[in-house]
This record gives structure tokens, C-alpha cells and sequence, in this order.
């Protein structure tokens, strides 16, 4: 029995290196492999070390499947311990979704908008990208949201570019913003189908006399509403009694996601290939270092991550499994230092930084 798991397990690890290759809208059922490829490899690791333990030869299974995915595990942790030295010209770049500010005040915490605006004025990023950003034109009895402005007076990256895919009653906007220290040259939107609250924007920065374009990203999310963040509460609690049913309408909204995603990555991987200047591709992907919309995105780029990081990159902190799926990836041109996976906990979302320089 333990044997015909371990025959499932690396099945199902063959199946997850393959679901960055195919794309969801041709086979989604690769997605969920490929989302589940972190406790793959570790069940994979317990298997060999059970059978090394029994003495058994069925470790090389395992073994074998482990060495078929050996640039997949760098992808989840890293041992960088040294950073280089960059030239006194390095600029920092932040990626962070604010989850509005926690508007709707998920985090009980009433002082956490405050924190936010603290965090981000003591890291003081060259370049700084926000994802679901809110501001409000016009303060609202007595409680005023004017975020916009407050980010533009407490940081030193006044120049910004803000794109806002949802307004409600004229005054309240929700979307996407990036701010620079540099001069801005253009500005731009990579268009998507039934936008909705997702983009992707892109801003053209003169970095010491270098244009350097910078991809701002939110791909499609999995719309959890309460009842989906009970379920998943229920599933973290190990209560699985009477929730088969509400499951699958959970499963059936993550595979919607995947979908969504994917056709949105090749948008945005298409207008990179046009880009005429070097780019640097930040945000929230929604989405596993082992999937398609990581893999299509990624493209040549470095992933700053795996280049300059060190530690587990989890991101996401939210009731869902946690992952990486917020992202700075970097073209071969630059050279990075100094990642960083904050450890702040003011939205759902870790906020990452890394230092870069032309090479």
C-alpha cells in the first residue's frame, strides 16, 4: 500500500513539471498538480527517506523524480547568504498589495492604513508598486481616505502612474498605481478581456540616463467570498465532515482562475516581447512559481528571487494554502541584490523588494 502511494505521488509530481508548459484553457487539470508541487516534493523526500530507512531499493523512485524537478525546488527556497556590493546607482523596487488599505478593516487592526503609510516611508523604494490601491477624491464624514495624496507627501517617489479599473459615485477608485523617483516618459495599459479589477500597467522610467519599462500586475484572483474562506478554515482545522459538496464549488472557482490567469499571461508576456527597452515585471500573479502563468511571464527574465533571495518565499498569508505568488522578475540586463520577503503583516500579502543596477 505504502509502495502503490508512492507510485501516486510521483505521478502526480511528473504531472506538476508539466503544468507550467500547458496552459489551463488547454488542460486545467495540470494547474492543481502544479499548485500542490511543494508538498509533492516534500512527500517525494519522505518516501525515499522511509525507504533508505527500510532498506528498500524503491527509494530511487523517488529519487529519480526529485532529480527530473531539481530547478523546480529553488523556486521555493533559497540559501543566498551573501549579497554583492552594487554600485552606488542601484535603485530599489517594491512590489506590495495593500489589499485597500485594509478599507473594509479585515485586519481589526484600526491603525493599519497609518502602518502601511510607515512601512513605506521607512523603506522609501526608488520605485514602488501597488496593487488593489484605493483612494477616495473627497473625505466622507469626517473620515478621509485621500491616500493618493498621503503617499505623494510622505515619499521621495513623487512620480507616479495610476490606473484605476473600478470607480464608484465618482469619488471612490480602485486599482493599480506605481510611483518613481525617476522621471517618467510613457505610460501604458496592457488590455485584458472582461478587465474587471484585474490589469496590467506599464510605465516607462528614465533610470540614469537608461529607459527601463515596469510591468505592474493583478491577475485575476480566485473571488473567495465568506463562505469559501469558512471552507478553507474548515479544511485547515481538519474538520472534513459534510463539506464534499461545498468543496467542489471552491475547486470549480480556483479552476476559473487558472483559466482567467493564463489567458492574461499571455497578454502580458506578449507585450513584453514588444517592449523596446529592458523591463522589470512586478505584482501579484495570483498564482505558484510552478505554473504556466509564472512560467509564461517569466519568460528570460530573472526572477529576483532565486537570484538574490534567501529563505522560504511564501507571500501570500491568507486563509487559502499559502505560496509565492507576488513577483519581481528582472531582465538579464540588470544585475539584483538584497531580495527581500518582508515580514510585515498589514494586508494578505507579504510586501518584496530587491535592489537592482545595470549591469
Amino acid at each position: 500500500m505504502l509502495f502503490g502511494a508512492n507510485l501516486v505521488v510521483v505521478l502526480a509530481t511528473i504531472l506538476g513539471y508539466l503544468s507550467p508548459l500547458i496552459g489551463p484553457s488547454t488542460i486545467w487539470p495540470l494547474a492543481f498538480f502544479g499548485l500542490g508541487m511543494p508538498y509533492l516534493l516534500l512527500l517525494n523526500v519522505i518516501f525515499a527517506l522511509y525507504w533508505i530507512f527500510r532498506r528498500r531499493a524503491w527509494f530511487v523512485i523517488s529519487l529519480v523524480v526529485l532529480a527530473m524537478g531539481y530547478s523546480t525546488i529553488p523556486k521555493y527556497i533559497q540559501f543566498n547568504f551573501s549579497n554583492k556590493e552594487l554600485s552606488p546607482n542601484s535603485f530599489k523596487v517594491m512590489s506590495f498589495n495593500v489589499r485597500v488599505f485594509d478599507l473594509y478593516m479585515w485586519t481589526k487592526e484600526k491603525s493599519a492604513r497609518n502602518l502601511i503609510f510607515d512601512f513605506l516611508e521607512k523603506e522609501d523604494p526608488d520605485v514602488l508598486c501597488l496593487q488593489e490601491f484605493y483612494n477616495r477624491d473627497e473625505q466622507l464624514k469626517n473620515y478621509e481616505f485621500k491616500t493618493l495624496d498621503t503617499l505623494v507627501k510622505i515619499l521621495s517617489a513623487k512620480n507616479y502612474h495610476v490606473h484605476y479599473t473600478t470607480t464608484l459615485r465618482e469619488t471612490d477608485h480602485w486599482g493599480l498605481i506605481t510611483f518613481s523617483k525617476f522621471p517618467i516618459e510613457n505610460k501604458g495599459v496592457v488590455p485584458f478581456e472582461n478587465q474587471g479589477d484585474n490589469a496590467s500597467i506599464f510605465t516607462d522610467i528614465n533610470v540614469h540616463g537608461e529607459i527601463l519599462r515596469v510591468y505592474n500586475n493583478h491577475l485575476a484572483s480566485i473571488k473567495l467570498e465568506n463562505r469559501d474562506y469558512k471552507i478553507m478554515k474548515t479544511i485547515n482545522d481538519q474538520d472534513y465532515s459534510n463539506i464534499f459538496n461545498k468543496s467542489l464549488s471552491l475547486l470549480e472557482k480556483v479552476k476559473n482562475g487558472f483559466i482567467k490567469r493564463s489567458l492574461q499571461a499571455d497578454l502580458i508576456q506578449k507585450s513584453i516581447s514588444y517592449s523596446p527597452y529592458p523591463v522589470v515585471v512586478c505584482g501579484d500573479f495570483n498564482d505558484s512559481p510552478t505554473s504556466y502563468i509564472y512560467n509564461t511571464i517569466k519568460g528570460n527574465l530573472i526572477d529576483t528571487y532565486i537570484s538574490s533571495g534567501s529563505g522560504l518565499g511564501r507571500t501570500y498569508i491568507g486563509e487559502f494554502p499559502s505560496f509565492r505568488i507576488d513577483y519581481i522578475l528582472a531582465d538579464s540586463s540588470l544585475e539584483s541584490s538584497s531580495y527581500s520577503t518582508h515580514a510585515v503583516e498589514l494586508s494578505d500579502h507579504h510586501p518584496v523588494s530587491v535592489k537592482l543596477n545595470w549591469k
